[in-house]
């Protein structure tokens, strides 16, 4: 059975009164979340140890980092290691989003150095994939995505991939407003699924979680995690204003079978 995941990344946002605010005002929510169904938190760095404390005892909740350094240590003045999200209990982080690879130069070879870090640190790696407006223009996002995931973390076992979420994130839809058709959304997880079950077999397949991320919205999860291959959601802006992502995190599905 695959988790349906309800992830926000609330990238570079919201002072320690704001970040503390909008934890405990989500807290306040209450959400019925079956078995199969969590919550992810991706926090900025400075916050990650308050969201820890303040998320304890909550069942169904981590926390996630929005990303860590490809070395294991030295002389990279300013970043965060896989080994120090470990060291203060971070259960996720986020790999490979498109803001990373557009802004910071990261490549399928430098993330593919950070999925094998955060599985040695005990992380469960988010790896976010997926296509900027010219080559879905093209009708190439197929062998582009196919690319991301092969020399991302076609590498890893299948132990190992089990243990980690796909993310896909059409970068034409990233902070502009446009989402993905149902459609769309539907067609491109079950190619990454089948690439997938290529791979690594029908039944790995079918237990990897592949979300949807690219304007997500609390008028729009429904429809889209609806959808048999759309998992949940790796949610932006509106998870940075706790009534929307609390109406995103309730219309995960409820039955893991359809």
């Amino acid at each position: 059975m695959r988790k349906e995941i309800a992830a926000a990344n609330w990238k570079m946002n919201c002072t320690v009164t704001q970040a503390e605010a909008l934890i405990d005002d989500l807290m306040a929510q209450e959400h019925h979340l079956n078995a199969h169904c969590i919550v992810v938190l991706g926090i900025p760095y400075p916050y990650l140890v308050m969201a820890q404390e303040r998320l304890h005892g909550k069942d169904s909740y981590y926390v996630a980092a929005q990303n860590m350094h490809h070395e294991e240590n030295g002389a990279y003045t300013g970043e965060i290691s896989a080994g120090m999200l470990n060291s203060i209990g971070v259960d996720y982080v986020i790999l490979g989003h498109s803001e990373r690879r557009e802004y910071f130069g990261e490549t399928n070879e430098m993330i593919a150095k950070k999925i094998n870090l955060a599985i040695q640190y005990g992380l469960a790696p988010i790896f976010c994939c997926g296509e900027p407006l010219a080559i879905r223009e093209a009708g190439t996002q197929n062998e582009y995505v196919t690319k991301q995931m092969e020399e991302s973390i076609f590498h890893l076992s299948p132990s190992q991939i089990r243990g980690m979420a796909v993310a896909y994130e059409p970068v034409w839809a990233i902070g502009t407003g446009k989402t993905a058709t149902e459609e769309q959304a539907q067609e491109m997880h079950l190619h990454l699924r089948g690439i997938i079950a290529t791979k690594y077999g029908t039944e790995i397949a079918n237990t990897i979680s592949i979300l949807y991320g690219g304007s997500v919205k609390a008028s729009n999860a429904k429809s889209l995690f609806g959808q048999h291959d759309v998992d949940g959601g790796l949610v932006g802006g509106a998870s940075l204003v706790a009534a929307d992502f609390g109406s995103i995190i309730d219309a995960l599905k409820k039955d893991p079978a359809l």
